[in-house]
């Protein structure tokens, strides 16, 4: 009898639960060793990881304006040479996500978008996932990460982790993709008083929602997070968003419980 095939889930770790965002490439050591052996704890389902750049790639990436059109009479060689320093910044947290998962047992294959994706105008036009398919083939766990990839109209632009995630459900058929952040849901209203968290995603719930992140965040912020999360339950995949900072709610929502946060449920259409 062949034998069943196992559950594959994405696992997005955000900058903000991995680094210290108002600071320049500081890590949360503690909250990334932890994490890491959440995820090298999950026996029931094979596991891509994905992890954003937060102080190590969002501010050059503001600064150098990767995710904006090139500004008119600019050389492009200004652009070029961010985004050869914004790259070697997030790579430079992708090296610590690496050894930290290695070091808490799992074994994390890295998977670069720079080599494997391309955008048009900062919108994603291509992506392999002949590595993702390759690595889990492998019996590795996939391991990619917010990048600076070529972009036929600009030259190059930001492909984010929750592109990634997205791209991923959309091609890879996974049954949940997690999203670790450093609260515990997208939360409803204004940022003052007490305020709610919204647990089950709605187009209303979404529209109401600011587009502009916190700090220097070049990819939509808490917006555009739930925009990924409700396209990814539009590809009959259920997504949510859920504290890092709890101790062993990432290995339970990998491992297949029902977790406090935010959901957006699988639908079609």
């Amino acid at each position: 009898m062949a034998e069943a095939a196992r559950p594959l889930r994405v696992v997005k770790l955000g900058g903000s639960v991995i680094t210290r965002k108002r600071e320049v490439e500081r890590v949360r050591p503690k909250a990334l060793a932890r994490l890491a052996s959440e995820i090298a704890s999950v026996r029931e389902a094979d596991v891509i990881v994905l992890h954003g750049a937060g102080s190590f790639g969002h501010p050059g990436a503001r600064r150098f304006g990767l995710a904006a059109p090139p500004p008119t009479g600019v050389s492009p060689r200004i652009r070029a040479r961010g985004a050869s320093i914004v790259a070697a910044e997030v790579r430079r947290l992708h090296l610590l996500v690496l050894r930290a998962l290695v070091e808490a047992g799992a074994s994390p294959a890295s998977v670069p978008m720079a080599t494997h994706a391309s955008n048009r105008e900062g919108r994603l036009t291509a992506l392999d996932v002949a590595p993702f398919r390759a690595a889990l083939d492998g019996g590795r766990s996939p391991v990619s990460f917010g990048d600076v990839v070529p972009d036929a109209a600009w030259g190059s632009s930001i492909l984010s982790a929750d592109t990634i995630a997205l791209e991923i459900a959309r091609t890879m058929h996974p049954d949940r993709v997690v999203f670790v952040s450093d609260v515990p849901g997208i939360f409803d209203g204004p940022p003052v008083g007490r305020r709610r968290i919204v647990s089950e995603l709605t187009p209303d719930a979404i529209a109401g929602l600011r587009r502009s992140g916190s700090g220097a965040d070049v990819t939509g912020g808490i917006r555009g997070k739930a925009d990924a999360m409700w396209a990814i339950a539009g590809e009959g995949v259920d997504a949510v968003l859920i504290s890092g900072l709890s101790d062993g709610a990432t290995a339970r929502a990998l491992g297949g419980a029902t977790v406090h946060g935010s959901w957006a449920h699988a639908r079609r259409g």
